[in-house]
């Protein structure tokens, strides 16, 4: 068998910046022990090393490569094909390479050296490789590519997309009551991702009513029709542009979401936010929504220096109406009464399978309330979850 050389990589060579990969290619190639070892190190810490064919296949699919992009968009063309089919041969026969080690190698597992074994051969099989490229190609379309492989939340650093490894899986069903509040939301998303006009929003209302969780509730909803979200700190608010740049340029629809946003009146922010919202060069692109959540409906704050001149005055409540009438959608989360806040409490409880009645429910949910400063939908959450927890371990629920 042919030793394996990386310099004939078309469009895989992304894979090579794997650690475990790159050491065993070289191992093989230039039968050297260092380099298996250092393989083996990187492979056993991922209980890979008796699954080597698998490690490096769970590599080559997260690629981010032409072909699979082409896949992503239904695109891909006969020299992608081609090229892909060219360098997933190349892999086999690395794959393959695990259990025909070069002479010194060999020797070195015969006298005892771990040996790093292929495993299943999985997707690098070289009798299928036509099936396993309409495999993939689906397997692209279905669930995006590269870093958008099972992950829909980003961060954005140094002019680049970093996954979100814990996201909240928070659903719709988890978000009790606020219907008319939800259904606005997930009409304009709806329309976003169906390609038809579309606005900016802008989520308000008090602490704890929902407003984060409901759009982390959307994500989970429609990230299998491609929807994904990048969070910008408010603090960072100057770098949208920069950051609907490079979103623009990518087959996802993308939420850009700026969290508890609240700007000062002269904050440089506040003209980035503008330009990013409507009024500049940079335009509204189809496939990006700008979505902020704030405690109020004016996120300018206004200082009490402000209200001594009426004419400064009146230009700061213009500024206010300016920055805020740029989101397309506001949407109001109004506090929880009484009889809003026991509603879901006794939807939490339900769900949660509390075995306590009604009564004695609502007056602990009470009581935690008033020890805790107010109803919120957080604070029935809270609650529940503490009830629920104290039910579990069969221990009274004391506040």
């Amino acid at each position: 068998m042919p030793l394996f050389d990386a310099k004939k990589l078309i469009l895989l060579r992304g894979v090579m910046k794997d650690e475990a990969v790159s050491h065993f290619a070289r191992a093989v190639a230039e039968d050297d022990i260092d380099h298996y070892a250092q393989a083996y190190a990187l492979l056993l810490r991922e209980n890979m090393q008796n699954n080597f064919a698998d490690y490096l296949a769970h590599v080559l699919v997260r690629d981010d490569n032409l072909f699979a992009r082409r896949a992503f968009a239904g695109t891909a063309d006969a020299a992608a094909e081609a090229a892909f089919v060219h360098d997933l041969q190349l892999f086999i026969e690395l794959a393959e390479k695990a259990d025909d080690l070069p002479e010194r190698l060999e020797k070195e597992v015969a006298a005892g050296f771990p040996k790093i074994k292929k495993g299943k051969a999985g997707i690098l099989h070289a009798g299928r490789i036509k099936q396993t490229v309409r495999t993939l190609a689906e397997y692209y379309r279905k669930n995006g590519y590269g870093i958008f492989i099972g992950n829909k939340a980003f961060t954005y650093e140094n002019g680049a997309l970093l996954p979100v490894r814990n996201t909240s899986n928070i659903t719709l069903a988890d978000l009790k009551d606020y219907e008319d509040e939800k259904r606005a939301v997930g009409g304009n998303i709806v329309s976003f991702i169906g390609g038809l006009p579309y606005s900016n929003m802008l989520l308000y209302g008090d602490k704890g009513t929902g407003k984060s969780s409901t759009i982390h509730a959307m994500l989970n909803e429609y990230a299998e029709q491609g929807l994904r979200a990048v969070e910008l700190p408010k603090e960072r608010v100057t770098e949208i542009n920069e950051v609907k740049d490079l979103l623009c340029t990518l087959p996802f629809h993308f939420l850009i979401f700026i969290d508890d946003l609240s700007l000062e009146e002269n904050d440089g922010k506040v003209t980035a936010l503008k330009a990013g919202l409507e009024g500049s060069m940079n335009e509204k692109s189809s496939n990006v929504m700008i979505v902020a959540t704030s405690n109020r409906r004016h996120i300018l704050k206004e200082n009490f220096s402000d209200r001594d001149n009426s004419v400064h005055a009146r230009d700061t409540m213009e500024e206010q109406l300016s920055l805020s009438d740029r989101f397309g959608l506001t949407v109001c989360f109004s506090s929880t009464g009484k009889k809003e806040y026991l509603s879901i409490v006794r939807q939490l409880a339900d769900d949660a399978g509390i075995p306590l009645p009604e009564e004695e429910l609502f007056a602990l949910a009470e009581r935690w309330a008033i020890a805790k400063g107010g109803r919120s939908p957080r604070r029935a959450k809270q609650f529940v979850d503490y009830a629920n927890a104290c039910t579990a371990k069969n221990t009274e629920i004391e506040i």
